[in-house]
């Protein structure tokens, strides 16, 4: 995982040694200083020795999600907004136990490190929450920005995955919340996997997320059986279904449901 900071190429050949694919940014900047950037992240020893020995003022850079790892970052905007209410409610949530590694960023904001997964990136704008995966990098330390660094803030032996679309489901509810099915008798939700399977592509992973933590609240586990069955007919992997679901068991959401409006306003 990532260690205190040392010499720039020392902490790009430890990450490699972790499989991370890492590759230069420009000195006390955030572009790429290769020509391709993050497609020429590499764990080869011999080309990082060779790109820092030609650059060794250099930053370092991740190549996020698998088999880099995924990054949350969190922004802080000051007056213009910030990342930090969001962040407490996906801890309240329980989804950011897996955090494997927080790092300060110049400005105030953080990066939360996850093992990494074949999730595609996303933003939440208006939440100033980034999430670097597939396709994404990330500064590392001992890099700067700025004139000031990036920092280790602690660190734990384990990681485990950021499910990116239970954190969309519960900061951004209003994109499922209009096609929320309409509510059975009382204690009856065998009409949520209906729902689910009808889900349009790109609202699955949220919408799996939201009926399952309807089932979690209403304690009728054969329902979130259900609910697999019909977000594996949508073309969701058993791996995303798992995932999503685990997330719902774990997350305190009974009395979350609307507080995300709540503390945004």
């Amino acid at each position: 995982m990532i260690t205190a900071p040392g010499s720039t190429v020392g902490q790009a050949l430890g990450y490699a040694r972790r499989g991370w694919p890492v590759f230069p940014c420009q000195p006390d900047g955030k572009e790429p200083a290769t020509r391709h950037g993050f497609h020429d992240a590499t764990t080869d020893p011999d080309r990082i020795r060779s790109w820092w020995r030609r650059r060794p003022d250099a930053n370092l850079a991740i190549a996020t999600g698998l088999p880099g790892p995924d990054v949350l970052d969190v922004d802080q905007h000051g007056d213009a907004g910030s990342g930090y209410p969001a962040l407490r409610l996906l801890k309240r949530a329980g989804l950011l136990d897996g955090a494997g590694a927080i790092v300060g960023t110049p400005r105030g904001g953080l990066h939360l490190y996850f093992t990494g997964s074949d999730q595609p990136s996303g933003r939440l704008p208006y939440r100033h929450l980034d999430f670097r995966a597939h396709g994404g990098y990330v500064l590392a330390p001992p890099s700067q920005a700025g004139g000031r660094p990036y920092r280790l803030l602690r660190r734990q032996a384990e990681s485990g995955e950021l499910d990116w679309a239970a954190v969309t489901g519960l900061l951004d509810p209003g994109r499922s919340r209009l096609a929320r099915p309409r509510a059975g008798p009382a204690g009856d939700l065998s009409h949520l996997a209906a729902w689910v399977e009808r889900l349009p592509e790109g609202n699955r992973n949220a919408g799996l997320f939201w009926a399952a933590c309807r089932a979690v609240e209403a304690d009728q586990p054969g329902v979130l059986d259900d609910l697999a069955t019909a977000a594996a007919s949508t073309g969701l992997t058993d791996r995303e279904i798992s995932r999503t679901i685990a997330s719902a068991r774990r997350g305190n959401t009974r009395h979350l449901d609307h507080q995300p409006e709540r503390e945004g306003a």
